[in-house]
This record gives structure tokens, sequence and C-alpha cells, in this order.
């Protein structure tokens, strides 16, 4: 897919079939004002039949945005599955990674499953890697409250990792010394991006998040800045 200067054409995508986040709807409207202001437009659903070659030919990128459980048919999974390896943009947020459990390929394109999270309490944010959209904008130390995500198995080294939560500043983290929380990777020709981060209504007010979701859409979807 070649590098254009928006992620033009992004679906969200919050179907629900296991705990459902009271934030998806400030979550989905923060994205629809983020594709207002720079020049995409967003079409969000909770239709599985959404996902066929047709609709999502020539999007720029789908955004899991706080899915749970089993929330594609087998022939949804298939077009998705064609359109990340064709060059599509996939970008999951949150509890993307609690979804579709029963996929094996869904959890490779995320690169990580759910096992489990603390109490919602402030910690820092470790910005790993500061030559990437999402994150360059961000303080290396980033002071942030959220939902800590520990996962089934550390992504790392099969992704890029982006950044990570220091677990000696909060409790209850179960990863030890190395807890990513954002990374991204190649999947065939397509792109796919991954944050744990974005738990709260809140979040998607805060300037400095939606500029990390922003970062990562572009990425997912080759926009060129």
């Amino acid at each position: 897919m070649p590098p254009t200067d928006r992620p033009t054409d992004v679906l969200v995508y919050t179907r629900t079939t296991g705990y459902r986040h009271a934030s998806i709807p400030a979550a989905t409207e923060a994205l629809r004002e983020l594709g207002r202001e720079h020049g995409f437009a967003v079409e969000a659903t909770e239709d599985p039949a959404a996902f066929t070659d047709a609709s999502l030919a020539g999007r720029g990128a789908v955004v899991f945005l706080s899915t749970s459980g089993e929330v594609l048919a087998p022939d949804g999974r298939a077009a998705l599955r064609r359109w990340v390896e064709g060059g599509g943009g996939f970008v999951g947020v949150h509890s993307a990674a609690c979804t579709e459990y029963g996929w094996p390929y869904y959890g490779g394109l995320l690169g990580a499953r759910f096992a489990g999270h603390p109490d919602v309490q402030p910690a820092t944010v470790l910005v790993e890697d500061r030559d990437h959209p999402a994150t360059a904008h961000l303080p290396a130390r980033w002071e942030w409250c959220d939902e800590w995500y520990d996962f089934r198995d550390n992504p790392r080294p099969g992704v890029r990792v982006l950044a990570s939560v220091d677990e000696s500043g909060y409790r209850g983290g179960a990863m030890g010394g190395d807890h990513p929380l954002v990374w991204c990777r190649e999947s065939g020709a397509g792109r796919s991006f991954f944050t744990a981060l974005g738990h709260a209504e809140e979040a998607y007010a805060d300037p400095l998040f939606r500029r990390h979701l922003l970062g990562g859409l572009r990425w997912a979807a080759r926009a060129a800045h």
C-alpha cells in the first residue's frame, strides 16, 4: 500500500460479547474528531457484516476499539486476514487484546493476549522508541493512570516495542521487569499497531493520548507524516 498523507477511510469496530468498556462512546467520538481535524473519514460499526472484501477495500485502517470476546463470523475473519496481508493497517486499542481468543491468526496479528489486570491506578509509562509517530511526542517517562494489562506472553522480541510500564511504580503487575504496553509489527504486506492504554473515558480527551492514537493510525495506514 503506497504512503498517503492521512489514514483515509478508517473503520472503527466496537462490538463486544464480553466486558464492555464505558469509554467506548467517548473513544469513538475522539476518533471522529481526529478524522475531522486531520482529513480522514471514520465509520463506526458493531456489525460483523462490515467485514467483507468489498467493504474493506480501499480503507486506510481498521481499528478494534475496546472490543471483547468473539466478534467476527468465519467469513469476516477470512476477509480481515486477506485485507491485512494484502497491505491493510490494523489498530488494536485496549481490550482488543481480550478479543477473538479462538482465532490463532488474531493473536499473532495483535502480538499478545490479555491475561488480567490490577485496579486502575497511576504508573509510569517508559517510552522505549521515540522514532515512531505514536510515541515521538511523549516524554521518556510518562506519568499516566490506566488499567495496566498483563499478557499471557511477552510479545518481545516478535514485535517492535514502543513503550512499557514500570511495574515497580504500581501494585499488582505480574509480568516483571519487562512489561510491554505499546508495540507494532509488520503482518504480510500490512501493519499492526497495538496500545494497551485507553481504559477510561478521560483518556480520550487528553491531547497526548489523542496524538498517540493518531500516530498509531498513521503508521498502520502508511501515512507519510
